[in-house]
Parts: C-alpha cells; structure tokens; sequence
C-alpha cells in the first residue's frame, strides 16, 4: 500500500518517520505529474515545494496554526495533505477545486490568494489579532524571492521586522519567479545562497548562560555584539537581522530533516523570524527542472516528452509582441517594460532584439507604470504590457503618476476578459470598468489580430494615456476580413440592420459577428457595430446607425461601467428610446472553469445570444 493512500490530513504526517516521508514526497510528485498533465496548470513551482510542505504540516498544526501562501499556486501539495487529495483531478475545473487557496474551500485554506506580495501583510495581522485576543498558535508565511521584490512584501518586512511580534516568514528561494528574478533582493538572495548556514538557535545557550549570577547578562551581550561584528565583518548586507529578524538558513529545501530541524527551532524563538530555504523548480522532473520558466503554468501535456497535447497557436501576445518589434526598428524612442512577465507578455523577443530598451523590474507592478511616467517626460515613448487583473495593482500609478500628467504612456492589457482556469483572482473582467472613469485615458479593444497591430501603431503616434486590452490566445473561427483604419474615438459599422444590432467590443465582436450571420441564414436582419473605443465612445456614429432599432451590447467585462453601461448612458443622454439588453458579466467574481463553459454559464455563448434575437423578432 503506497503511503500516500494513508495521508489525507497533517495529523496523518505525524504518524511517519523521515524515510516514510520522503516516499510521500516521490509519490506526491507522480500524483501532481498526473494531474497537471491532465488538467494543466502550475507545475514546476510545486513540484518545488512538495519536502517543504511535508516539513510546514509536520511541525505546525494547522488549522490553528495559520498557514499563508504567497500567490498561491504553489499549493497544490498542501491541498493534496489537507483532505482534498480525491478531488485533485477536479483540479481547475468547472465546479471543482480551485488552483489557488480559497477560504470557502477548506479551514486550511486560511487567506484567499492569487496575486503576489500579499502574505507577510496578511500573516501579521493575524498574529497581531491573535496576540490582542490572547490566544496561542503560530502565524507562518511563505513568500518567494520573485513575490518579495513586490513594494508589498517589502512594507510588511519592515512593520513585521520592527514589531516585535510572534511571527515566521519562510522564504522559498528557487531563483526565479515567472520569469528570472532580477533586481537588487535577487543579488542580495544570491550572496546569502553562496554560503553555508550562518546562524544556529542559540536560545537555550542564552537561557543557560543567563542564569549565571551578576555576570550572566553581560556575558550574553558581549557574545551577541562579537558575533554581530564578525558578521558584519565577513557577511555584507545584513538586512533581515537589521531590521528585526532573527534569520536561520539557508537550508536545503528538499531535505525534509533538515527543514523540520530549523522550524522547530524558530518555534523555540520570540519575535520575528526569517527561515531561508533553497529550492529547485520542477524538482524530480527534469524537463520541468530544464525548463521552469515554460512550466510554470502550462496546458495538459505528455509527461514523457514535455510535449503539449494540443498544438500552441498564434495568439494576441505574440502577434502585440513582434509588431512592437517592428514598429521599435523604425521608433529609436520605443521602450518596453515588463513586470516578471517577459514571455507572457509576448517580449521574450524584443528583450533580445532591444536589451537596451527593454526593462524587467520584477513583480513590481505599481513601479513599471510610474516609471514609465517618467521616462515618458524626458520623450520616450513606454509600452507597459501588464495582465490586465494585475493592473489593478498599479491602479493608483495610471491615476496619479501617467493620466493626472497627461503622459504617452501605451498600456497594454493582456489576458483581459475571462482567462479561465486560473479562476477569480485572475479573470480580467474589470479592467474597462475601472479605467474608464480615469480621465484622459483613452481605451480601446482590438477584434482581432490585424486590429491589435493597427490600434499599436496609432497608440504610438497617439499623444497621451493610452489603454489597449486584449484577450489570452488567439483569433476565433468566424474570421472578420474587414479591417479600416483606426481613427481617434471611430466605431466600425461591420453590418447594416433595420432592426437589430449587436455593439460588441474586443474579442465579443467575433461572437456577434457569428451570431449575425446565422441569423442572417434564417432571414433575421442583425447589424453589427465593432464599438473600438469605450472612451471617447463613438455617440454621433452609433446614434446614427442604430435609429430606433433594438440594441443587444456584448463585452468580456462586467455590465457596470463596461460598454453597456456606456451605451445605456448615451441613449439616456439623446433621449432615445431604444429597446436594449446588455450582456456581459454580472456583479460577481468568476471562479474556474474553460472560457467556453464560463461563457455558457452566464449566457455569453452564441446559441443564447441566437435564442435571445429570434424570440425579439417573434415578440414584433
């Protein structure tokens, strides 16, 4: 009987000695293996944490004691270790369980997460709400070295470091995020790598030399201030010990003795501490381990080969990404920046073609777009492509620092609209809501990929804050051939009606261009409008096109403050009557599922919108 058939909680993990443990842990990496390669999903970030995770639920007894994953797709070992290792092929699915720990899931899951930089914040006010209500248990937090060069990570490391309190921080160091750490916390990670453990517990040596009459205490910190010097001597930037915490480590991540020696040694340890642990992505799989960075996330694929199943298309970010490259030969003025996301966003090849003009400041969303506002003053011309629900964590920055200032800032949102399988905390169906009440942004949605290259090239020649968002993969079946030119704040008449017309933007124009011509079949006349612009929206041209006729909207963004709600204003404001259903997503956040079936669930697919337009054309 494997010994994975006999885990399914913590207490489970008491009950073994090291060896049975380190069995799990190959069995651990086979079942996830199997797993992701069905389901697809985040692989080589857990195939690196599988000891680490064994060692966390060894020591700590959770739920009491509170766990906090940083981004949180590195959790798939400590669901499998919290009863949910049965659902694990619902994994990302349509009503199963969740790639990312969430709170309505499990009482293990203790922070709802997705987005980086959040657990040493989130972790403190635990610890501190624990300490106002007099209760006992330990509050740890797992951060990555990528997740710490967020502006977060780092203010929650000073208050916590400064506090005084009862807190432990592990940092799992692999040397890589998405793409490869870079920036000045990598250095210094780096240094503190290349040698051996510095520092061992010596909290019962303390106590013991304590006891010693009249001289204890002094003896105490005249060891304490030599061993500070010598450090200080041979061990240059000491900023976890400067500012507060007592630091163990390195330790090898994937020595499971090892790593319950050291946290339960942190637990014998008042005040803040910092467990620096090294570990391997992809560990025990060596084509993950070659290639992390293409397994961080991925599709179902061949475990053999490391082949995907289904063969990689064009898709929006590659075609944004080599027309930039394109128009930078001619511009001398175009630079581009990225946030840790270098080949998700498309400019894997543009950082090779350009490295002088190409920045990667980590997971650093907030700074990217404020730099950019400033290289933007002394004439360059920024492009910024961001996933459109990490935008959100730069949403003060297109505010404050690019729209207030009236900058040529080129945003662009990749992966907007639904994502899919990554669920809530990624789905990007905001982002026209939020932007849109920004003044001076001016935001537009290609339909396709020929519109994506158009609308880049007038951005660049556009003169202020610019906002271009895109769906993740590719172009659908429908193709649209019709492809005019891009003018300021023009929508695009793509068919004509007398009756009915669908105003779409982005990708939702193909669907009602789909829609139109099936209906179009069965003798039902449907226009169709390719909105472009939600900001300035086309009111002269879409109030002359529609007349009196019945108006459905479509987006791949939430109904308020999206196009709808864009269109029902204008109406409103001419007074016009129009009969109007507005169709996108309601107030809510989506969970997990294929875009297909997220898209059939709240009634986006094709088959409802048909449904909707014929029983209009009976009720006349």
């Amino acid at each position: 009987m494997s010994i994975l058939n006999k885990v399914n909680y913590p207490k489970d993990l008491k009950k073994l000695n090291i060896k049975e443990k380190e069995e799990l842990a190959k069995e651990i990496r086979e079942y996830i293996l199997k797993i992701v390669s069905n389901n697809g999903g985040h692989l080589a970030s857990n195939l690196g944490v599988v000891e680490l995770t064994i060692a966390i639920h060894s020591v700590y007894n959770a739920p009491k004691d509170k766990i906090i994953w940083d981004v949180g797709h590195q959790t798939y070992v400590h669901k499998i270790l919290t009863g949910r290792k049965d659902k694990m092929m619902t994994l990302r699915t349509l009503d199963g369980i969740s790639g990312f720990p969430k709170r309505s899931e499990s009482e293990y899951d203790i922070f709802n997460v997705g987005h980086s930089s959040t657990s040493i914040s989130a972790a403190l006010g635990m610890a501190r709400s624990r300490d106002i209500k007099h209760e006992k248990n330990e509050v740890i937090a797992i951060i990555g070295d990528g997740a710490l060069t967020g502006g977060m990570a780092l203010e929650a490391l000073n208050d916590a470091g400064s506090s005084k309190t009862n807190i432990t921080i592990i940092l799992n160091d692999n040397e890589m995020s998405i793409s490869k750490n870079v920036g000045g916390i990598s250095n210094f990670l780096a240094k503190i790598r290349s040698r051996k453990i510095y520092k061992k517990s010596n909290n019962l040596i303390k106590k013991i030399t304590l006891k010693i009459p009249f001289l204890g205490k002094k003896i105490v910190k005249l060891v304490q201030d030599a061993k500070y010097s010598i450090k200080k001597l041979f061990i240059s930037n000491m900023l976890f010990e400067d500012m507060g915490y007592t630091y163990l480590g390195p330790v090898d991540g994937h020595n499971i003795e090892k790593i319950e020696n050291i946290l339960n040694i942190s637990k014998r340890i008042e005040g803040p501490k910092l467990i620096h642990v090294i570990t391997k992505k992809g560990k025990g799989y060596n084509i993950a381990e070659e290639n992390p960075d293409k397994f961080h996330a991925t599709g179902p694929f061949d475990i053999e080969t490391g082949k995907a199943k289904t063969k990689k298309n064009a898709d929006y970010s590659k075609v944004f990404g080599n027309k930039l490259i394109e128009i930078a030969k001619e511009n001398k003025n175009i630079v581009a920046i990225t946030a840790s996301m270098k080949d998700g966003t498309g400019l894997a090849k543009f950082a090779k073609e350009f490295p002088n003009r190409f920045f990667d400041v980590g997971i650093a969303e907030g700074h990217a777009v404020c730099m950019a506002g400033g290289m933007a003053t002394q004439g360059l011309i920024p492009v910024v492509p961001i996933y459109s629900s990490f935008y959100q964590r730069a949403y003060d920055q297109v505010i404050h620092d690019i729209c207030m200032q009236n900058l040529h800032v080129v945003l662009c949102g990749d992966r907007a609209g639904i994502v899919g399988n990554d669920g809530e905390t990624h789905q990007g169906i905001l982002d026209l809501s939020f932007f849109s009440i920004i003044p001076n942004l001016t935001i537009m949605a290609p339909k396709n990929f020929k519109e994506l290259e158009n609308m880049l090239e007038f951005a660049i020649k556009y003169d202020g804050p610019i906002y271009i968002r895109y769906p993740r993969g590719g172009e659908g079946k429908t193709k649209i051939n019709k492809n005019s030119k891009i003018e300021l704040g023009k929508a695009e008449l793509l068919k004509e009606s007398k009756n009915v017309y669908i105003i779409a933007i982005g990708k939702m124009v193909e669907r009602a261009y789909e829609v139109a011509n099936i209906l179009e079949k069965e003798g039902i006349d449907v226009g169709v409008i390719n909105a472009r612009f939600l900001k300035p929206l086309d009111e002269e041209d879409i109030k002359k096109w529609v007349g009196n006729s019945k108006i459905l909207t479509l987006e791949d963004n939430i109904i308020e403050g999206g196009l709808g709600s864009k269109i029902i204003e204008m109406l409103s404001k001419n007074k016009m009557k129009n009969k109007v259903e507005v169709m996108g997503y309601p107030d809510k956040f989506v969970k997990q599922g294929s875009v297909s079936e997220i898209e059939k669930r709240f009634g986006l697919d094709t088959d409802n919108i048909v449904r909707i337009i014929k029983k209009w054309s009976k009720d006349e």
